[in-house]
């Protein structure tokens, strides 16, 4: 109240005022520099390391690590993709390193810069050397694949007529599977019967552990050399690392694109959040859209797990 007894109004605060601005772009800016500098949260696009990520895994990627430390044999790494057409403008570049641009891939380190990586076919099975020693790899996906169409077929098959056999292709992917437990009951996906693509023997299309990706296409050549098959020879420069998927016959990798600079590199993956048996980008769209079967879909037993 005033010296006359009459209450006093309070000025309300206009939400854009010059402090409540620099109050967001201050809060907007300790985000932007936790999320580039600190952590990541991501969730799995593809099963290139199956099993032990699949799609639908949340997961924390610690980037303040490798601030002071590079990565190492092994480790799990988040980083942009190296395919991406980056700008060739610094400005527009930094944007898309940091703010939009290139989508998120997830792969293992198998050479560091100065490691010498080959991949060799001995006995009809793919391998990999790193500086001649031949590797003992216990995390490669031990499951076969099973062609899996994305949507329902029936459907889809009424929109083939003239379409290219990669458009065909495109419409359906691979799952890890066990053969020894009915589609229903999978410990990976849950896979419908009436999805699963019939090749032209009439049995599924599956790709078994040890096959190789595609036979060379040509005699090896003498020096650093990668063609997207099985077999490849690169000695790393000082800020290159070779990283290829624990599912190496649904992995795009180093054996198709080449070594991976030490500038896309940004975080470790260390911690699986929670896992959902889905593709979709939001899960608040699946449970609104799919209320009680999002549950079932949950992987209760991949929440809060070490990733290694």
């Amino acid at each position: 109240m005033n010296q006359y007894g009459t209450p006093i109004k309070k000025k309300k605060k206009d939400f854009f005022s010059l402090e409540n601005i620099k109050e967001i772009v201050g809060i907007l800016l300790v985000v932007f520099l936790v999320r580039t500098f600190g952590f990541g949260l991501y969730q799995v696009p593809s099963g290139s390391m199956e099993t032990t990520m699949l799609v639908g895994d949340r997961f924390f990627a610690d980037k303040f690590t490798y601030n002071f430390t590079s990565p190492k044999h092994g480790d799990i790494l988040s980083f942009n993709d190296p395919t991406y057409p980056y700008s060739e403008n610094s400005v527009k570049r930094l944007f898309e390193n940091y703010v939009w641009g290139p989508s998120n891939w997830t792969k293992r380190v198998i050479g560091v810069p100065g490691d010498v990586v080959e991949g060799r076919i001995e006995d009809g099975k793919p391998v990999v050397y790193r500086n001649g020693e031949k590797l003992d790899e216990p995390y490669l996906n031990k499951y076969p694949l099973i062609g899996v169409w994305k949507t329902d077929p029936s459907g889809l098959f009424q929109h083939m007529q003239g379409k290219s056999e990669d458009w065909i292709m495109r419409q359906w992917t691979f799952y890890s599977y066990d053969p020894n437990v009915s589609y229903e009951d999978q410990p990976f996906y849950r896979i419908s019967p009436n999805k699963v693509v019939i090749g032209n023997d009439g049995r599924p299309i599956t790709l078994w552990p040890g096959s190789l990706i595609r036979e060379p296409e040509a005699a090896r050549p003498e020096g650093n050399f990668f063609n997207g098959t099985d077999e490849f020879y690169w000695q790393l420069g000082p800020d290159e690392y070779w990283c290829m998927g624990d599912n190496r016959l649904g992995s795009k990798d180093c054996r198709c694109f080449g070594p991976i600079k030490r500038s896309l590199i940004h975080g470790k993956i260390v911690l699986m959040i929670w896992s959902l048996d889905s593709d979709e980008s939001f899960f608040l769209l699946d449970l609104i859209k799919h209320p009680i079967d999002f549950w079932t879909r949950v992987r209760w037993n991949r929440t809060l797990k070490f990733v290694h």
